[in-house]
């Protein structure tokens, strides 16, 4: 049996007429030709938030996404800390600048067994308690 296509060879039009079968005519446009007009009613069908904005985006300005450091990463990383200048021992208590670090806020995930003077624009209140329970403090810059 012939393919539909070695069935109309020779044929001009193979079947569809003079017009239809030019372009994409015989669907009444390619692609999303025609969503306002004669696709209306399929689009309010099948697609109905197709047309229009939805939802908002912030300005950069009011989102500012804070970089934190965990309470347990300070006993974690001390040694790299204190290799970038931004740790030093006194008096028996690690003295760290996070602020220097470009770190915006401590919080209060991890262990923590030494005393630990940290310098911090924010601190959660989990942090803080850490901190002091362990002998530190939390002052800002």
């Amino acid at each position: 049996m012939p393919s539909r296509t070695n069935k109309f060879r020779g044929s001009r039009t193979h079947g569809r007429g003079k017009k239809s079968g030019r372009g994409a005519g015989k669907r009444g446009g390619t692609g999303n030709a025609g969503l306002h007009k004669h696709k209306t009613m399929s689009v309010l069908k099948y697609d109905p938030m197709h047309f229009g904005r939805h939802g908002f985006k912030r300005p950069q300005k009011v989102v500012s996404a804070k970089i934190t450091l965990n309470v347990g990463d300070l006993e974690e990383r001390l040694e790299e800390f204190q290799k970038q200048g931004f740790a030093v021992n006194e008096d028996g208590k690690v003295k760290i600048n996070l602020a220097n670090m470009g770190v915006d806020k401590l919080l209060g995930f991890g262990k923590i067994s030494n005393p630990f003077d940290v310098v911090v624009a924010e601190s959660s209140v989990r942090a803080k308690e850490k901190l002091e329970a362990a002998g530190g403090s939390v002052a800002q810059p």
